[in-house]
């Protein structure tokens, strides 16, 4: 059972590679915490604001009060961070399983059958702001793709392994139907 990693600043990647026999693998891309940068980022904004206020003398207590409940949904806002981590089981004989791990314990879990999935694709998606890598899975009858990282956007390099993993899955699955028709 070999364990590749890679990291970057926003997220980590592990392959806990296949399990006895390649029957599971099992990939995982985890969201790295950088709460002291942030925080100091916070901060930074909330004190001049919060001076800012305390100085008016009129109405002092009001522009307080509002200060310290804008500075901490603004906290909130920066700091919160809904999901931990995304997972791709792959089970070559059955499917994949995909899982979102969220910050407050929620798991959603989605199964794709083996047979539905037609092949793996990585696609470059383009915004007027951005531009990043996605992987997705082309299924059998359906007009659209499907994200295989609903939440996240990690790196080419994070998205390659999983993407070869899947096409290996999706070739040994097509050689032993091919297998087994031709004999």
């Amino acid at each position: 059972m070999g364990k590749i990693s890679v990291a970057d600043s926003r997220y980590s990647y592990t392959n806990e590679g296949e399990w006895p026999s390649g029957s599971v693998d099992i990939h995982h891309v985890v969201v790295r915490k950088s709460f002291p940068r942030k925080a100091f980022f916070v901060a930074s904004l909330l004190l001049p604001v919060a001076c800012y206020f305390f100085s008016l003398r009129e109405n002092s207590a009001t522009f307080l009060s509002w200060s310290f409940v804008l500075s901490g949904l603004l906290a909130i806002l920066l700091l919160w961070k809904p999901v931990d981590k995304e997972s791709v089981i792959i089970m070559p004989a059955f499917g994949v399983q995909l899982e979102t791990h969220y910050s407050s314990g929620r798991v959603i879990r989605r199964f794709i059958p083996a047979g539905e999935i037609l092949k793996p694709v990585l696609v470059e998606c383009v915004t007027p702001v951005t531009c990043y890598w996605s992987l997705s899975l082309l299924l059998r009858g359906k007009e659209e793709l499907m994200l295989v990282f609903k939440e996240l956007r990690p790196p080419m390099k994070m998205l390659l392994p999983v993407w070869k993993a899947l096409c290996a899955s999706i070739e040994n699955k097509e050689s032993r139907v091919a297998c087994s028709e031709g004999g």
